[in-house]
């Protein structure tokens, strides 16, 4: 049970009245004309005739009878109504002619108390309104458990987290009063419109869902609008495991199948890859692995991010050397729809903590599944792993792994993206062939030193030497996140080396400078909700400002912290960039030469 306020009392109302000339039942909220002159008991009477219009009928319906209205000047300063039995009490303050928006907002929030609780919590206590508000369900099977409400950013007013029962009454007051809450909130303005009976009002709100998308591989950040009419369909989106063991079960996300402008939906916009996005449960947009035990005790983060697919495939299949099965979800248009509505919301509001077993990749996609599509919240998917979320999705009929059991087709129609590893070793097998190299394979060739490779290089054919160069590339790859994770542990712990804090303390600042990729509601820091078409371009702007300060900043800062890095690894840094300037100048030469 949520706590409640000692004056959370059950009351009634009676409510008796021609309102705006138009005829209601017969209700009347009685206003206690105590300490009032005959000014202010008209004012009072304007502002309960006000009210009472704009409320649904089956609220004011709903009311119980016997609702008293008086004013107050010993509330507490941050309280503006509050409820005692069957009386409400607005702070007096309100009661000025200027401060009538912040009384009518005060005495909505207390009908709609008064509601709820008429109705045995009949809004505050249902399950899918708590889940579309933000206290989630527990992956482990532990009746009524659920987590705190973590959807803490861009919240029209704080005081809605602190228990569902607050956050009806909030967010009546925005269904009520704010013509931008169907466009800013849709979901829950369905929800609320639906319970009341009413016909929902087609809003006029930006076109399509809005999404800061994260390219690393670019270093880039830049707002989308994503049309759930252009997609397709939605994968369930699996990187294979390895030895690691934070990634030994693999990773989970979901890959939106979006069709190139022009293109009807339909199979064929399996082949816009260019076009194709992932939704991804992470830390940090650029981290693969992280820290288990950092993991463990819930110190990352847990966000969702908007990422290129290329760059999702780049990071799995080229550096991590992992496969990816792309498996399609049985999902109704409506559903994708819905889905990718709860994923704008999460983008925008949620700021979660990742936990290794309770609330990790996995986890997330199944909550965002379970929440975003009603119909899968009736069906047994939770798993603490990715490939048993996999297996569960399976035997319910969501996903088809089918399209995995043709490899060739699988790979050619983009349902499976194989590791690197298998092309790394052909390509080594080519430059063996021409240079005799000793190493078996691409992984015992990449083991070897920078100075170990380099006197191959000058002596390599043409094909030998494009083979190469592709190698020598991945290894610098693999070599820049190993020194960036060394940074990170070495330099934003607290024993920090004292002749190196000021270049901490500057890559500190750089980070967080970056914060707004993984929270872009910094990005938005007035408005609530899914942000709408001002705040869009004022979004954009700032993006790009942010992304061309980082940009400027990134060279010289990886410069000085390289000189940190022990040496042995600046070393190897070093030797790889030379290999690659090598082979790269060779392969010119050969190609202009004409050389087989």
């Amino acid at each position: 049970m949520f706590p409640r306020r000692p004056w959370s009392r059950r009351i009634g109302v009676v409510l008796a009245s021609a309102l705006l000339g138009h005829a209601l039942p017969a209700f009347a909220l009685r206003v206690d004309p105590a300490g009032l002159d005959t000014a202010q008991v008209a004012s009072t009477q304007a502002l309960v005739d006000d009210v009472l219009a704009r409320l649904p009928r089956t609220w004011r319906d709903g009311l119980p009878p016997d609702l008293i209205l008086g004013w107050r000047a010993d509330l507490p300063h941050d309280v503006q109504g509050r409820r005692v039995g069957h009386r409400l009490w607005l702070d007096r303050a309100l009661l000025d002619d200027a401060r009538v928006p912040a009384a009518r907002k005060a005495l909505v929030h207390e009908l709609a108390h008064a509601y709820d609780r008429a109705h045995r919590n009949v809004l505050s206590g249902d399950a899918r309104l708590r889940e579309l508000a933000g206290w989630q369900r527990s992956v482990f099977r532990v009746a009524g458990r659920r987590s705190r409400n973590d959807f803490i950013a861009r919240s029209p007013d704080a005081y809605e987290l602190t228990r569902p029962s607050e956050f009806v009454a909030v967010n009546l007051e925005h269904f009520v009063l704010d013509g931008s809450y169907a466009c800013r909130r849709p979901a829950l303005y369905r929800y609320f419109a639906s319970h009341f009976g009413e016909s929902s009002v087609a809003a006029e709100c930006a076109e399509g869902l809005p999404f800061l998308e994260a390219d690393a591989a670019r270093g880039n950040a830049s707002l989308l609008a994503l049309d759930p009419a252009r997609i397709y369909e939605v994968d369930y989106l699996l990187a294979e495991g390895n030895s690691e063991a934070m990634s030994r079960w693999g990773h989970s996300m979901l890959r939106l199948v979006v069709c190139a402008p022009g293109r009807a939906p339909g199979p064929d916009c399996r082949l816009d890859l260019a076009h194709h996005r992932v939704l991804s449960f992470r830390a940090f947009v650029g981290d693969v692995q992280i820290s288990s035990w950092r993991g463990l005790t819930g110190s990352y983060p847990s966000r969702v991010f908007l990422l290129p697919l290329d760059q999702v495939i780049e990071e799995y299949t080229k550096v991590e050397l992992r496969g990816l099965q792309s498996i399609p979800l049985r999902l109704q248009r409506d559903e994708v729809a819905s889905l990718l509505e709860r994923a704008a919301q999460l983008h925008w509001s949620y700021d979660g903590r990742y936990y290794f077993i309770s609330n990790n990749c996995a986890v997330e996609t199944w909550k965002l599944l379970h929440d975003g599509v009603p119909r899968l919240a009736g069906e047994p998917l939770a798993s603490i792993t990715p490939t048993g979320l996999l297996r569960k999705l399976e035997r319910a009929g969501i996903a088809d792994r089918r399209v995995l059991e043709d490899g060739e087709q699988a790979r050619r129609l983009g349902y499976y993206f194989e590791p690197m590893s298998a092309r790394y070793d052909t390509l080594y097998s080519v430059a063996r062939q021409a240079l005799a190299l000793p190493q078996a394979d691409a992984q015992a060739w990449l083991a070897l030193s920078p100075t170990e490779r380099a006197p191959w290089l000058s002596q390599a054919d043409l094909k030998a030497s494009a083979a190469l160069l592709v190698l020598e590339n991945a290894a610098l790859r693999r070599q820049q996140l190993l020194l960036r994770d060394e940074l990170k542990r070495r330099y934003l712990g607290r024993d920090v080396p004292a002749d190196a804090a000021p270049a901490v303390q500057a890559l500190r600042a750089w980070l967080g400078d970056t914060s707004f990729v993984s929270q872009p509601a910094e990005l938005a820091p007035a408005g609530y909700g899914l942000p709408q078409s001002e705040e869009r371009e004022r979004i954009a702007v700032e993006a790009r400002v942010r992304v061309d300060k980082l940009r400027g900043e990134d060279a010289v800062l990886r410069k000085d912290l390289e000189r940190w890095l022990p040496e042995d690894q600046r070393e190897a840094l070093r030797g790889i960039e030379s290999n690659v300037d090598a082979i790269g100048t060779r392969l010119r030469a050969l190609a202009a030469a004409g050389a087989p």
